[in-house]
């Protein structure tokens, strides 16, 4: 599943930058994640970057993008030119 920033940000502009896929963008109100772009990490990291950098706990997973870990894998091999 694609991640999703609640209204609870604070805009603080750490999650932007961790982001390997460029998924996180400045909203109109707040930062939002493209879910076409979202691998949760996977393929790059363990653990999702932007969720362990946030401060106020904002990043949670979107109920509206569900994703398996294998189609966020295989997102991953999409994204960065890996399929095959």
């Amino acid at each position: 599943m694609s991640l999703l920033i609640t209204d609870v940000c604070i805009n603080c502009d750490v999650c932007e930058p961790e982001c390997p896929n460029n998924a996180i963008y400045e909203g109109a109100d707040y930062y939002e994640i493209d879910p076409r772009l979202c691998t949760e990490c996977v393929g790059y990291f363990d653990t999702q970057q932007c969720v362990q950098i946030c401060p106020v706990e904002c990043i949670i997973k979107d109920p509206d993008h569900p994703e398996s870990e294998q189609a966020l894998y295989e997102k991953y091999r999409r994204l960065t030119k890996q399929v095959g």
